[in-house]
């Protein structure tokens, strides 16, 4: 244990105020200068919660047996009761019929080549 003087202490104590205050100095600076290279006229969006007018739109949706035998691709009969969500699954994106992550992580064998009869008769 080191032993201070009272002048040293407010020597050590002044050198942390100093840091403290050239660390927020330089926070506000890369602040303001991210602030201004963006420009004042950039928005990203009025309407967030709305559809762009122009935007393209699935106006139907149809569940062909190829779409199913893609969706349950890697999964064995009898197909499982939690899978009853694909009867009202859209035309939306959903990571269950997506291919994940590969190697010992790809459980349903989604990276794998598909069987010659799973798709094509």
């Amino acid at each position: 244990m080191s032993m201070m003087g009272p002048g040293q202490r407010r020597k050590h104590a002044g050198s942390c105020v100093e840091q403290a205050l050239c660390l927020a100095a330089f926070a506000l600076a890369s602040v303001s200068f991210c602030a201004t290279s963006y420009g004042s006229d950039f928005v990203a969006g009025t309407t967030p919660d709305r559809r762009p007018e122009n935007a393209p739109r699935v106006e139907q949706f149809e569940k062909t047996p190829a779409w199913y035998a893609e969706a349950l691709r890697g999964i064995e009969p009898p197909v499982p009761h939690s899978l009853g969500f694909l009867d009202n699954q859209g035309g939306w994106f959903t990571p269950f019929n997506r291919r994940g992550m590969t190697g010992p992580y790809d459980i349903r064998g989604l990276h794998a080549e598909p069987n010659s009869h799973s798709l094509e008769n």
